[in-house]
């Protein structure tokens, strides 16, 4: 999960989203809207009875709040909150497991933030069943296949692996750059991402109010996605002053036309 905001748990539970698939949460800054949800979702966690740890990273800052909150409200977790203090003046990959890393994005906001990227580790071919089954291939040896062995009939042919496999799906990438003012060199960061969300609280017409504030325009998102060849745009962060979003995604696509709006509940095919 990236970010918690307030009510995270009541939002988990309208997208019949498993709670116990939630292993990690990164938090990007300590603005309420971002992390206000972090402790009552571990206290819902609590309630069900959670067994499995948690992984908390975050900016430093959290560290003792986030102790502080837990002895006060939740002294008696049946789990682990495991925290990790993040360093977001630094690009670096701050998790990683057997299908993926998650590196920080320095960001530029009121308060130190960072982004975050997530990369699926490359994956392995797929298995053509039908000719597995021709060459009487036990299930035992799929593993050995996938990882590219060939193999070797009972009367001594061999069967090379591309027969035997078909060519992996491409290895995804998601780039999450929540609150932050514009930064040129922010694409080299990002560079070829899959699919990049971008804040993008103002149109160009509050581009000074923007920067003041330490935020970005749907058109600097815009070309944020375009210099780093990303393939797809998801905005975000709007100000409450746009009734009417689309002139966020217009502005967006005038620059990089694979742009999107978000809203609360959306799925994304990444």
């Amino acid at each position: 999960m990236i970010d918690c905001g307030e009510g995270t748990q009541m939002q988990l539970r309208k997208s019949k989203l498993r709670f116990t698939k939630i292993s990690a949460v990164f938090i990007s800054h300590l603005h309420g809207d971002h992390c206000f949800g972090l402790i009552g979702m571990i206290s819902t966690f609590g309630m069900l009875g959670r067994t499995a740890k948690l992984s908390v990273y975050a900016p430093k800052e959290l560290g003792p709040i986030l102790e502080g909150q837990i002895a006060f409200f939740c002294n008696d977790l049946g789990f682990e909150i495991e925290f990790h203090a993040v360093d977001t003046s630094k690009k670096q990959v701050i998790y990683e497991d057997r299908s993926l890393t998650v590196e920080s994005i320095p960001l530029q906001h009121r308060m130190p933030t960072c982004g975050f990227l997530f990369r699926e580790k490359p994956l392995l071919p797929h298995i053509k069943r039908d000719v597995l089954d021709y060459y009487g291939i036990p299930v035992s040896q799929i593993d050995n296949i996938k990882n590219g062995a060939d193999w070797t009939t009972s009367e001594g042919r061999l069967v090379p692996n591309k027969i035997l496999t078909t060519p992996a799906d491409k290895a995804r990438s998601y780039a999450y750059c929540s609150d932050t003012r514009y930064i040129p060199s922010l694409c080299d960061l990002v560079k070829d991402v899959d699919t990049l969300y971008h804040e993008s609280t103002y149109a160009s017409d509050y581009e000074s109010r923007a920067k003041m504030y330490w935020h970005s325009t749907a058109a600097q998102a815009a070309l944020v996605a375009k210099n780093a060849n990303a393939k797809k745009l998801l905005l975000g962060h709007y100000s409450a002053r746009y009734n009417e979003e689309n002139v966020l995604l217009n502005e967006a696509k005038s620059i990089f036309p694979n742009s999107y709006l978000t809203n609360e509940m959306m799925v994304f095919d990444v």
